[in-house]
């Protein structure tokens, strides 16, 4: 399967093992990882890329990492099946890293991956699962068309806000 199309400042590509050192220092960052339960090691970064070579060879698609026109590493955005309320669901998600967060990268790169599923996954919804105090990823997520629609109650907080869009 491709990957999205590039925009104006970024490009996509797969996720390799060779990622674990950038991928480590993305989701290893507390200020990334803040509203998550906490930062990632290496070996949970490095299980992070398996878990999305796994999603490319089962789906064809899955986190990507995200990168400048010229290469550098700016973070992960891509499409994943979550589960909400107990139901599958296509969710984008990002990760920028935080010396490159609050320059429009994560809204950027998060519309190329709305653009592909429409192109190239059969849904009828796009969902991004957000920490109830994470205002800056939920904003990116209105940015790109979504809106509030449901709080689920089975992730690893006690409540995730739920926004959504019809594709």
């Amino acid at each position: 399967m491709p990957t999205p199309q590039p925009t104006d400042r970024l490009q996509f590509r797969e996720m390799t093992e060779a990622d674990v050192l950038n991928m480590t220092a993305l989701l290893g960052d507390p200020e990334v990882m803040r509203f998550y339960p906490a930062p990632k090691s290496r070996e949970e970064a490095a299980r992070w890329i398996q878990w999305n070579l796994e999603n490319y060879a089962e789906h064809g698609y899955g986190l990507w990492v995200v990168e400048t026109r010229e290469a550098k590493f700016v973070g992960d955005c891509g499409l994943t099946w979550q589960q909400v309320n107990g139901t599958p669901k296509l969710e984008v998600g990002y990760h920028v890293r935080s010396d490159l967060q609050g320059q429009g990268f994560a809204t950027e790169a998060a519309a190329a991956c709305r653009d592909y599923a429409r192109e190239h996954v059969d849904v009828a919804e796009l969902i991004a699962i957000i920490h109830p105090e994470n205002r800056a990823s939920e904003r990116v997520a209105e940015k790109i068309g979504m809106h509030h629609v449901a709080d689920d109650r089975g992730g690893n907080i006690p409540v995730r806000t739920v926004l959504s869009m019809q594709l």
